[in-house]
């Protein structure tokens, strides 16, 4: 829904800000300073940023001439200060990075306590509140903020969007009148404005506005709420033009054909809504508010205005927004307008699980959990809800308990293809590839297999019974899931360095291998099939070449170590070998490989049999 090249440019401007450590001028207009790049989420820039903010959050009267006996005593009361604010400071940074939002929030209230007049740790403190959806807090301190520092765009955006939430339409159009539309933070005010003008009854300015947004080349997301607009406008005829340029552009957003289909709908036109409703099934998708809109538009219901407020309109704003700044790396400034659009529509159930899952992604499942189970029993989402905290369950460790709520969830709801999938992978992880099998069977039966995006569910289950030592099942499962996506570089792998493991189809496997590797060239695994396959069919020199590639990539496996050691062996390198053999041992925490290598290091290899390769190739 966004254009992510437009979307990278707006914000590495904004990233290239943060580059000085903070200090007391204002980080020119403050718009993205929240963003940190994946870069500085490790540790030896944090250090490096201990070592540069400390003296700016805690200045001393010391001058460079005064010698440092002079001070009365280098642990006084003050000195703990200074140290606590940097490390408050620090702490957040870290606690942030990690979408600790509860820790952020505290650490850098903390930190602004101790210098209140700092814009730079005001502006930590009420970006940490916003993440934590401490809205009406993040609100207050960004007030004081602008105070200090009169040109932040992010705290006005915040400002603005807490007048929109009061429906003080002529107070938040002002404050974002004043934000430039050349940026990444402008931009997402002039829409936000744009819905305010709405608000206030002035549609054609809001038109306007949204043409000078339009040329900086986010049409396709814009035409989406042209058409939230017109409907909530009730201009149906343009809505319907608008949501169907907008379904036209990306005919696969649930969100989109939601709302697409609504206003057909709602229009009487409840053929043209089911054929867009089909139009998406037929490809195997599905997601729970198309599935609402469609028994409504099967039984000739007319499904209602999906923007039923300005509210509502501009929390979808900001849930596209935030899912598109999520997907580009962004996740802490994704929390923040994530938690906007909840603030906006607090039953926005959809928003809630996008924000579930970014914190899932960060590792914290429990904070996605009182997020999963705030859904409400009556909400569309809350089965998807209840499988999300079934497989957070396993993430944390309690493989049992998600396997039985899981199981629990397919029995009384057996159409619930989520749940279903979920359980097959959870079943599949626990070595139970049978069982696995069984449940991706019962996905492929929902989908009805012949979708392009079942290819997935063939893959899964190939690789259950390839495990379960069905190599028949298996290869015509992974041959299927090649038909459905042919260029499927996970599938090209797997089949391909199989048959290469086992001595069959080699120069098949290879070309399979390579087209894999083509599409995939930082994959560990897929480079080292590549050289695997080199290894068996005695292309020797290439095989040490592609797995010590591998190796870079990949130095802990203990597979590719195997590996790259019986090709040393081959190529004459015996003392690398078992050196290559010993890191596979050491570092191979199931044991398989180091029962393999065992032999190979107290005998090294047997001599190959040339005549099995040859024919194997054929």
């Amino acid at each position: 829904m966004l254009d992510h090249a437009v979307w990278r440019g707006l914000a590495a401007k904004s990233q290239n800000r943060q580059s000085s450590p903070p200090q007391r001028a204002s980080l020119a207009k403050g718009e993205l300073s929240l963003v940190t790049s994946l870069i500085t989420r490790l540790v030896r820039p944090a250090v490096l940023s201990m070592l540069l903010v400390a003296p700016v959050l805690g200045q001393s009267t010391q001058t460079a001439q005064t010698p440092m006996i002079q001070l009365p005593d280098a642990l006084d009361f003050l000195s703990l200060s200074r140290v606590s604010e940097t490390g408050s400071y620090l702490a957040g940074q870290l606690a942030l990075s990690e979408l600790r939002t509860d820790e952020a929030a505290r650490y850098f209230s903390q930190a602004a306590r101790t210098d209140w007049d700092n814009p730079v740790l005001v502006e930590r403190a009420f970006i940490a509140y916003a993440a934590d959806g401490q809205i009406g807090q993040a609100a207050a301190t960004a007030k004081h903020l602008l105070e200090l520092d009169p040109n932040n765009q992010l705290a006005e955006l915040l400002i603005a969007t807490e007048a929109l939430k009061e429906r003080r339409y002529d107070a938040a159009e002002e404050l974002l009148g004043q934000i430039g539309l050349d940026s990444f933070t402008g931009i997402t005010g002039g829409l936000l404005r744009a819905w305010a003008l709405v608000g206030d009854n002035r549609k054609e300015e809001a038109d306007a506005l949204l043409d000078q947004l339009g040329a900086t080349g986010l049409e396709d997301f814009l035409v989406f709420h042209r058409a939230l607009m017109a409907e909530a406008a009730g201009e149906t005829d343009q809505a319907i033009e608008l949501a169907g340029r907008a379904f036209d552009a990306e005919p696969f957003v649930a969100r989109i054909v939601e709302v697409y289909a609504r206003i057909l709908a709602n229009s009487g036109r409840f053929e043209e809504a089911k054929d867009v409703l089909a139009e998406f099934e037929n490809r195997g998708l599905n997601h729970p508010v198309v599935n609402v809109v469609r028994e409504q538009v099967e039984a000739e219901q007319r499904p209602g205005v999906f923007a039923t407020s300005v509210q509502v309109g501009a929390a979808e704003m900001f849930h596209g927004i935030g899912v598109a700044l999520a997907r580009d790396g962004s996740m802490d400034l994704a929390v923040v307008f994530l938690r906007l659009g909840l603030y906006l529509d607090p039953s926005a159930d959809v928003i809630a699980l996008a924000l579930g899952q970014i914190f899932d992604s960060a590792g914290q499942h429990e904070a996605a959990n009182r997020i999963y189970e705030a859904v409400p029993a009556t909400s569309t989402m809350k089965p998807t809800a209840i499988v999300r905290i079934a497989t957070n369950l396993d993430a944390t460790g309690n493989r049992e308990e998600a396997l039985r709520r899981l199981g629990n969830i397919v029995a009384t709801r057996p159409e619930d293809l989520e749940a279903v999938s979920v359980l097959g992978d959870l079943l599949r992880y626990d070595e139970q590839y049978t069982e696995a099998a069984d449940a991706y069977t019962k996905a492929l039966d929902l989908t009805g297999g012949e979708n392009p995006s079942d290819w997935r569910f063939y893959y899964v289950r190939g690789i259950a019974h390839e495990r379960a030592k069905q190599w028949p099942q298996a290869e015509a499962d992974f041959l299927k899931a090649l038909e459905l996506n042919p260029d499927q570089p996970q599938v090209l792998n797997y089949l391909g360095y199989s048959w290469v493991d086992m001595d069959m189809h080699l120069e098949r496997g290879l070309e399979m291998i390579e087209k894999a590797v083509e599409a995939q060239p930082q994959d560990g695994y897929i480079v080292d099939s590549l050289g695997w396959a080199f290894y068996k069919l005695g292309r020797i020199d290439d095989a040490v070449a592609t797995l010590e590639r591998a190796v870079l990539l990949m130095p802990n496996d203990p597979e590719i170590n195997d590996h790259l050691g019986d090709a040393y062996w081959r190529a004459g390198r015996k003392l690398e070998a078992r050196f290559q053999w010993n890191v596979a041992a050491s570092v191979d925490e199931v044991g398989n490989v180091r029962e393999r290598v065992t032999p190979k290091l107290a005998n090294g290899l047997p001599d190959e049999d040339v005549s099995v390769r040859e024919a194997a190739s054929q």
